[in-house]
């Protein structure tokens, strides 16, 4: 292994040597190394008085085949940027003191997830936590006096000490054998062992960790993804308001997260404030004068890919209301403004992720700025700070005034970098899909493009199924990657994508391989007629997730378009996915069901019925620990293939789950995956 990462270190070593004279004499293609060597920032904070902001910087460990991430500040005008933390280890999810002289953070660096201190204007930086368990989500309470963070605990323990003995425990017996008594024994990589994310308060100098959700069944935040914005201070700091789910057996199907209030001090148990609505509900935001409580909320139960509504309630005992019923988005989070009369919202939004202000009152909605990925707006000082990612850059901090104008920007982390590369040139187009609804994609002109040149198609399936290809810097799916290579690239947002309006993602639940078929071949008919440039006679489909599944789908009912195929954890056969992944809201929902209840809703669409048809060149990847669809859909469908005598391949990573995350293991998944496109579209 370690011979294995010096050579993969020594490989990256001379590809930056190459870049950089490349970069001396003019522009070069994009490629994998340039992906991975992106640094990445993200988790900024705007300051008290919003002259600073702090936010994470990861960049690329060589030695170690991983990123690391240290703390940096710049002011709010772009200038005065500096590094402010600088330990080996990695330090991240800072927040400011309410006085701004300090910033908290959690760091690695005393060999566990840890708080930290460090003062802005100079100083070392000192741990404040020194707990037997690693620490996570931190959060500064308004006055500044208490943190909150989670730590995993089994639900039963009174301390944390019987957590560290029980694991101790486990670790000497001679036995390997788990026995379970409930479903959900395995979660997106991780198998289960009875433990939970709880959430705990502290004094911000130090001392004992209250749990204040003792015995709770539940995590919170939610698993996998959930963090800090699932949980907040009350105004007063004398309580927290969190998200959980409280589902027992059912928790495998259920998508009834609530919102939760709790004393700081444990002193009563957490209160259930969402009481009516058995869906999702999530990302508490506090008023700044603190009379108003906001929140997302689904409306379907067991849908996870329900339409979020903003709401709103009198803070402590109003009334629920739902501001935005009539607004056609589903926001990921929002943000109060100064005076508490709008409320910031990003949203998928036609192939974008653009940036709205909704009047708190009346819940009028306004676009303010769209252009790319919008992520994390905050204000600072009569301006709107937000980082911004677009299909040929990386995530930059920005700003722009309340009115949307006079964009401004911050940061230029990776400016050099992006000096030196030819990137695509993308663009949006439209077409008539199924039911001749408007269906919109993305198209990214191969690199150093000559118009005289034909050149081969990769066309990239996203996933979800309920996402979108938008105009983000994708580090698993990078169009630019392809173009880099020679291929012009297309992206089709089928039915069942995000940012297009309700009904328009509604419409592949109970149709997985019906309308998004469709509206794919419409949308590659549409771009071959539209780029004449491009070689319909060279083209290969590539996807994962569902994207894979697709890829699987079209190996059956349309065996005779593509010169090759790519399924990264794709789906096989329905049925047994039904019985063997984890989130069974998924299935349960889009196939109408579970499957003894409805086997027709999953053997309709299930490409493990068409393998007689069977014929394009397959590529197949698949991670170990992935258990949202398990190892063994990519080995039947690796079966399948070579059973059949068709070309096919087989790559395997024991280490890595639904994606690929190992800057080692990228490389060489992007290498593998255009080697086997040149080998059937002859570049």
């Amino acid at each position: 292994m370690l011979r294995g990462i010096a050579s993969f270190a020594l490989v990256l070593v001379a590809t930056f040597v190459v870049t950089a004279q490349a970069a001396a004499q003019g522009s070069h293609p994009f490629t994998v190394h340039d992906l991975v060597a992106m640094d990445r920032i993200g988790d900024w904070q705007v300051s008290p008085d919003a002259e600073l902001i702090v936010f994470v910087r990861s960049s690329l460990d060589l030695e170690a085949n991983r990123r690391r991430s240290d703390l940096w500040l710049v002011h709010t005008d772009g200038t005065g940027l500096r590094q402010l933390t600088t330990d080996p280890a990695s330090d991240f999810n800072p927040r400011w003191s309410p006085n701004g002289e300090s910033i908290w953070f959690l760091s690695t660096r005393s060999g566990s997830s840890q708080v930290w201190r460090i003062p802005v204007q100079g100083g070392e930086a000192q741990q404040v936590s020194d707990l037997p368990l690693g620490v996570g989500n931190l959060t500064l309470a308004p006055s500044g006096s208490q943190l909150a963070f989670t730590m995993e605990v089994f639900p039963d323990c009174t301390s944390l000490e019987c957590t560290v003995s029980r694991l101790h425990d486990r670790e000497q017996l001679a036995t390997s054998g788990v026995l379970f008594e409930r479903i959900f024994i395995r979660h997106w990589d991780t198998w289960k062992d009875g433990r939970r994310s709880h959430l705990f308060v502290m004094p911000a100098g130090g001392g004992e960790a209250v749990d204040v959700t003792p015995g709770m069944d539940a995590d919170t935040p939610s698993k996998p993804f959930g963090g800090a914005e699932e949980f907040t201070f009350t105004p007063d700091s004398r309580s927290l308001v969190f998200t959980a789910r409280v589902a027992g057996n059912e928790e495998p199907w259920s998508t009834d997260f609530d919102l939760y209030v709790v004393p700081i001090d444990g002193s009563a148990a957490p209160r259930l404030l969402t009481t009516d609505n058995r869906a999702w509900d999530t990302g508490p935001v506090f008023s700044p004068d603190g009379r108003a409580l906001a929140w997302l909320a689904m409306e379907r139960p067991g849908f996870e890919s329900d339409r979020f509504r903003v709401m709103t309630m009198r803070w402590p005992d109003g009334e629920p209301r739902v501001l935005t019923e009539d607004w056609d988005r589903s926001p990921g989070g929002v943000v109060w403004s100064p005076d508490g009369q709008a409320l910031l919202a990003t949203a998928s939004n036609l192939g974008q992720v653009s940036l709205f202000v909704i009047d708190a009152r009346r819940g009028e909605v306004r676009l303010l700025f769209e252009g790319g990925h919008v992520r994390g707006p905050a204000f600072a000082r009569g301006r709107i700070v937000f980082g911004r990612d677009h299909l040929q850059s990386p995530v930059e901090l920005y700003s722009i005034r309340p009115d949307g104008g006079g964009l401004r920007a911050i940061t230029g982390i990776n400016a050099d970098r992006l000096a030196g590369i030819a990137f695509g040139e993308p663009e949006q187009f439209s077409f008539a899909g199924w039911n001749d609804e408007t269906v919109y994609g993305w198209m990214v002109k191969p690199a150093n493009f000559d118009p005289s040149q034909r050149y081969p198609v990769a066309f990239l399936i996203h996933g979800g199924p309920q996402g979108s290809f938008d105009n983000d810097f994708h580090y698993r799916w990078n169009p630019q990657i392809y173009t880099a290579a020679g291929y012009a690239a297309v992206m089709i947002d089928f039915h069942g994508s995000t940012g297009y309006g309700q009904a328009f993602t509604d419409a592949i639940s109970g149709d997985y391989g019906g309308k998004p078929l469709e509206d794919l071949q419409k949308g590659l008919a549409a771009a071959l007629e539209r780029y004449p440039w491009m070689d319909g006679e060279r083209v290969c489909a590539l996807g994962a997730s569902y994207g894979g599944y697709m890829v699987n789908w079209i190996a059956g009912n349309w065996p005779d378009r593509f010169d090759c195929l790519v399924n990264h954890d794709g789906i096989f056969d329905e049925r047994m996915m039904y019985y063997a992944t984890e989130e069974l809201w998924f299935p349960e929902w889009d196939m109408g069901g579970p499957y003894w209840l409805n086997p027709e809703g999953y053997e309709k669409d299930n490409p493990a019925n068409h393998v007689d048809r069977w014929q394009t060149p397959l590529l197949v990847i698949h991670g170990g620990l992935d258990y949202r669809i398990p190892l063994e859909q990519g080995i039947a469908t690796f079966t399948a293939l070579q059973r059949k005598g068709i070309p096919s391949q087989f790559l395997y990573y024991p280490d890595e789950n639904h994606w690929v995350l190992s800057p080692a293991n990228s490389i060489q998944w992007h290498e593998t995956v255009l080697a086997w496109m040149a080998r059937w579209t002859g570049e």
